[in-house]
């Protein structure tokens, strides 16, 4: 072969050389590598889109649980102090709701003016004659009390014979049963008739001879009201709403 013709045929060998396609398992698959790219990203947002669902419902559910909490409340009755209307052991909801209240004068005691009284006004009505209440005991706010309200702001009351006299007026109270209430020599209301001072109330056990109420400690104050005792949920033999007297005041 004459060495223009090697050449020839060597340039040939090359030009075939550089245009034959790659062998398949060297060939890059760019269509694969896209899909499982995609793959890749989809799980992905798919995981994010679980942790943030997650992250959501546990969002929601705190906000609930706080939501709730501000307006309703459970509370375990212990002691005899409310027989026979409560008994000991029973589980109760409490109404926070109820007796929402707001300090109008409060902005001006943070600004310094530390004299300044309270002005409380209750947009959905305050505690009145009747109501059993739970709330803060005065002498130890860790622990909470309940009671029925007999006195209302600028009321007089008086125990005498064994009844409840407000403003002169003998008190109607069936859940009683009849038993009497006395006011002992080391009790604020044993020597003369109590005024129940602005924005607070005078409040007494159902079962008198075994509560700690405001004829031991005197009035108490709206501050320390959490709520209106609304329903028994357990035992369910009691269960249902707490009932109410609308009126306690015996007539004339």
């Amino acid at each position: 072969m004459e060495p223009w013709e090697q050449r020839e045929a060597d340039r040939q060998l090359l030009e075939l050389s550089t245009t034959q396609p790659l062998p398949a398992t060297q060939k890059p698959s760019s269509t694969t590598q896209w899909f499982s790219l995609k793959q890749s990203t989809a799980q992905l947002r798919g995981e994010q889109y679980v942790v943030r669902e997650l992250l959501e419902m546990v969002l929601f559910v705190i906000l609930l649980f706080f939501l709730v909490r501000g307006v309703v409340q459970n509370f375990l009755i212990e002691g005899m102090s409310m027989e026979p209307t409560l008994h000991t052991n029973e589980y109760i909801l409490v109404n926070k709701l109820a007796y929402l209240h707001f300090d109008l004068n409060a902005p001006q005691r943070l600004l310094g003016n530390e004299d300044v009284p309270a002005q409380i006004i209750f947009p959905f009505g305050g505690p009145t004659y009747g109501d059993i209440i739970v709330f803060e005991y005065p002498n130890n706010i860790t622990t909470d009390y309940i009671k029925r309200v007999v006195g209302l702001p600028g009321d007089e009351v008086v125990v005498r014979d064994g009844v409840v006299f407000v403003n002169g007026r003998q008190l109607a109270e069936p859940y009683l049963g009849g038993a009497p209430t006395y006011c002992y020599a080391s009790e604020v209301c044993a020597n003369d008739a109590v005024i129940v001072p602005a924005d607070h109330v005078f409040v007494m056990g159902d079962n008198r001879e075994n509560s700690s109420d405001s004829r031991e400690w005197g009035a108490l104050s709206y501050e320390r009201v959490i709520g209106r005792a609304w329903f028994v949920y357990w035992p369910f033999e009691y269960l249902g709403p707490i009932e109410h007297f609308d009126s306690l005041l015996a007539q004339p």
